[in-house]
């Protein structure tokens, strides 16, 4: 983990309410999809915890929800604009895990970081499938993104309103997989938990430090406590006490 002041290059509201921000300095060091960073934002005591999207040496492209006032001066920044960032922390995803047909499952805001999964999974030469979940189709964001990897997502919305009507766990009935790398709120998570045979699963908590000082994001798992920022936020269902 280092702290580093990364600049603005570009942003983009992707849905009402959600953006797509990249920044750009030193993000050599992020290793794993699934980690993520943790942003200084002028104004407010705590960082504000961002899954990575996608990355390379010099840029980091993060999706966020504005949910608070923190969030919303984050979407209001302009470009050149600098931000203190905490980078990286977690543990990511663990790709080698998956076998010959692992499946992506994201929940709304928990998509972002299957992205950057799904695409070393293609450049290992694994095509997953991806099922990503939405209340609406006012709430779908990146379908296209997927497809520029040469994966046709499976889209299912709680209104019927594009793709499958239902939840996820309604479009993995009909699909063959034997492992499943998932990220979204707890109760989808616990219905994919439910539903799978085997898997990882990216974990949301609200933290402070983001780096498992404060242990104020510590769960209860079959082997103890575990903090969601530094022991996670991937856990394996093995693991899940639920």
């Amino acid at each position: 983990m280092k702290r580093q002041i990364l600049k603005l290059d570009k942003i983009e509201e992707l849905q009402s309410g959600i953006f797509r921000m990249t920044l750009e300095g030193d993000c050599s060091e992020i290793n794993a999809p699934g980690q993520f960073v943790n942003i200084k934002v002028d104004g407010f005591y705590l960082r504000r915890p961002i899954s990575i999207f996608d990355w390379d040496k010099e840029h980091v492209t993060l999706v966020f929800k504005v949910v608070g006032e923190g969030t919303k001066v984050m979407a209001e920044a302009q470009k050149g604009d600098c931000f203190d960032v905490l980078l990286p922390l977690g543990n990511g995803f663990c790709p080698e895990k998956g076998g010959e047909k692992p499946l992506l499952v994201g929940g709304g805001i928990g998509v972002p970081p299957l992205y950057g999964l799904a695409k070393e999974l293609v450049a290992k030469g694994v095509t997953p499938q991806v099922v990503i979940g939405f209340n609406s189709e006012k709430e779908v964001i990146l379908a296209d993104d997927f497809k520029t990897l040469g994966i046709e997502p499976v889209i299912t919305t709680v209104d019927g309103s594009v793709g499958v009507k239902g939840f996820v766990t309604d479009a993995m009935k009909t699909m063959d997989y034997d492992y499943v790398y998932t990220c979204g709120p707890e109760p989808m998570l616990k219905a994919v938990y439910d539903a799978a045979p085997d898997g990882q699963f990216s974990f949301e908590a609200r933290m402070a430090c983001g780096f498992g000082a404060c242990m104020g994001c510590s769960c209860e798992t079959k082997y103890g406590y575990k903090r969601i920022c530094e022991d996670g936020p991937i856990l394996y269902k093995e693991e899940i006490k639920w």
